[in-house]
């Protein structure tokens, strides 16, 4: 059988699969609110055997647009972990406006997911990526006022786009100091995908590639990646890290599992230590951390990940194979000693 009608029998075969009555209303959010998919664009689904639910609700959606579909289920294709993306998805992209990944990540498949957004990138695709999508962010995060969520991220932009310099606490122990590069772009992803920068839903978040970090980061919320499916909130028992010179220097829990994971996570290669995203997640509707990357690192906070700078989008230089978000709680946070943040919630001037 072709790629094609593998796409198309797979594609009958998610509009077929029963889903809880719960998720349309976020399917619904993804496909007419946050990619405002049309008729007369092709999009491509691509799913595994843990996300089928989710994925049948995501494609009945597209349906009632009107808009034509291939999907995908990532073990119909090859084994995983993947080692790469299969050729057959690779090749439905390059006809695509619109793609969904919605999959439950393994270990050591980000070369995949770079493979699948390099395409993206160049094609300028309208692109949701949804992993670890699960029934809790459907209901939650995926509900958002993604509207309302675009005006708060924006107020944020344009207040940190032309900084210097944003300093970030936490009771529980956290002290950053960011001083940012102004050669740097900061963007947007607040739930509105553009061909311009594909986003993660449930989106909420301002991030660059900041020019230097320094400080300690408690992290009582969640660590990205494969990681944060194996040892999920961190509230009771934080990773206390340490940044100088915008490097990785000391990691320290009482999980030592968890800390000797992460520390062997962020020497993978010569850049996996450097810290290559420094955000602010802005999606109001999140209240708490709940031990998902996908939804946590679009809790209103500061959230750093080393590794990987995108620098695609932000301007930055270098490389890094791997990349990692750690997220905290109720953040303090200041922009060229303005605060705008205080213990978690923002202040009067973002409504």
């Amino acid at each position: 059988m072709s790629s094609r009608g593998a796409a198309t029998e797979t594609a009958a075969t998610l509009k077929n699969t029963p889903f809880d009555p719960e998720l349309p209303p976020g399917a619904r959010n993804a496909v007419r609110v946050c990619l405002r998919i049309q008729p007369t664009e092709k999009v491509t689904i691509i799913t595994d055997n843990a996300s089928r639910e989710i994925a049948a609700s995501l494609v009945k959606e597209v349906e009632e647009v009107g808009a034509p579909l291939n999907a995908f289920v990532l073990e119909d294709l090859a084994p995983r972990p993947l080692t790469g993306l299969p050729a057959e998805i690779l090749e439905d992209l390059e006809t695509s406006q619109v793609s969904i990944f919605a999959v439950q990540v393994q270990a050591n498949e980000l070369r995949s997911r770079m493979q699948m957004t390099e395409v993206v990138n160049r094609r300028r695709i309208r692109h949701a990526h949804m992993v670890n999508i699960n029934r809790q962010i459907m209901l939650e995060g995926m509900r958002a006022d993604f509207l309302k969520v675009d005006r708060i991220s924006t107020t944020v932009l344009n207040l940190v786009s032309a900084a210097k310099q944003i300093k970030a606490t936490t009771a529980a122990g956290s002290d950053l100091i960011a001083d940012l590069e102004p050669s740097y772009r900061w963007l947007k992803t607040s739930g509105l995908i553009s061909p311009d920068k594909w986003g993660n839903l449930p989106g909420g978040e301002v991030f660059t590639t900041p020019g230097e970090v320094n400080g300690t980061f408690v992290v009582d919320g969640v660590v990205g990646d494969y990681l944060c499916a194996k040892f999920g909130d961190l509230k009771e028992n934080p990773l206390t890290i340490r940044v100088k010179g915008n490097r990785l220097t000391e990691v320290h829990s009482d999980n030592k599992e968890l800390e000797q994971d992460f520390w062997a996570y962020t020497h993978t290669d010569e850049n996996s230590d450097r810290v290559g995203e420094f955000a602010i997640g802005t999606n109001i509707e999140v209240k708490d951390v709940i031990g998902h990357i996908l939804q946590d690192e679009k809790f209103p906070g500061i959230h750093i990940a080393f590794g990987n700078p995108y620098g695609e989008h932000t301007g930055a230089k270098w490389y890094s194979s791997t990349h990692i978000d750690v997220v905290g709680r109720r953040f303090n946070i200041w922009v060229d000693g303005k605060q705008i943040m205080r213990e978690g919630q923002f202040l009067g001037m973002i409504s």
